[in-house]
């Protein structure tokens, strides 16, 4: 089997990761570039599909300034919820597949137990709730469908918390995070590998029922626990280890609410497709060694 598979948001942590893997001969991925294809003209991305040749579409852009989206809902709305409907039509239209990337806001955070994909949904913000709409609009658009839900999510490139922390690190003797909120980190690497084997699978097995399922590394963490492993990491390459303080989500208010609890049970994804990833703190290594490596480079 060979073809092409349509790629929104090639530019993100996702996408890149999508783009260096190795697919396959025959295949390819086309991932155009926002002035080619405008998530804001929903006309635009339905036609693209349709008429477009794909075996598949991979739906990673999304509008994810999660505070920006409290004071610009309409732009969050836009780009999570309108326009995977417009790419799920198109799909439905084609007769392929749509893998659709979600998020942990989708839950209002409480207790300590991890959320499994068939959760009541209640999210605290406009972002969780334009994701909400995007999971919604794809649900009922009768087209073949993966909805995966991630958190956390970290990388080399991008706007992202390895980045930052290593950034702050290098200024400031002392950092102070939420201790708080707890979840589940996860590398896009590790994410873009998981994408690429659901999307396959849907491509092959047009009898594989449509889903949603939960993807993020194995384990838990608070942001403090992830800006702890990320700034020891760092110090054991000989860069700046500054204390690393906790601090209570009142101590650092924020636009948008954020869950308490985004832990994801990824008890589905194991039992269906097979896929377990590894402990959030040897992907985050990782990350942190080649943001390292490529700035000596």
């Amino acid at each position: 089997m060979t073809g092409r598979v349509l790629l929104t948001g090639g530019t993100g942590q996702l996408g890149r990761e999508l783009l260096r893997l190795d697919w396959g001969a025959g295949w390819t991925l086309d991932a155009p570039a926002r002035s080619e294809l405008d998530l804001a003209d929903p006309q635009a991305l339905h036609d693209r599909v349709r008429a477009g040749g794909y075996a598949a579409v991979i739906n990673a852009a999304a509008y994810t300034a999660v505070d920006d989206a409290e004071s610009d809902p309409i732009a969050a709305w836009q780009a999570n919820a309108l326009a995977p409907a417009a790419l799920a039509a198109g799909c439905r239209a084609a007769g392929v597949p749509i893998v659709q990337l979600s998020t942990d806001y989708v839950f209002e955070g409480s207790g300590d137990r991890a959320w499994r994909p068939g959760d009541r949904i209640a999210p605290l913000s406009v972002y969780g709730a334009s994701k909400a709409g995007g999971e919604l609009a794809v649900r009922a658009s009768g087209a073949r469908y993966a909805i995966l839900r991630t958190a956390w999510v970290v990388s080399a490139h991008g706007r992202n918390f390895v980045r930052t922390m290593l950034r702050l690190a290098a200024e400031r003797d002392r950092l102070a995070v939420v201790a708080d909120q707890h979840g589940s980190p996860t590398a896009a690497r590790d994410l873009a590998q998981a994408t690429q084997a659901v999307c396959r699978t849907l491509m092959e097995k047009p009898e594989f029922a449509s889903g949603t399922w939960h993807v993020a590394n194995a384990g838990f963490a608070s942001w403090h626990e992830l800006a702890s492993h990320i700034v020891a990491e760092a110090g054991s390459l000989g860069r700046p280890a500054p204390r690393v303080e906790a601090i209570a989500t009142a101590d650092f208010p924020t636009p948008a609410r954020r869950p308490a609890n985004s832990r994801l049970d990824t008890t589905a994804i194991e039992r269906d497709f097979g896929l377990r990833l590894r402990p959030w703190r040897e992907a985050t290594a990782e990350v942190v060694r080649e943001l390292m490596t490529s700035e000596v480079a």
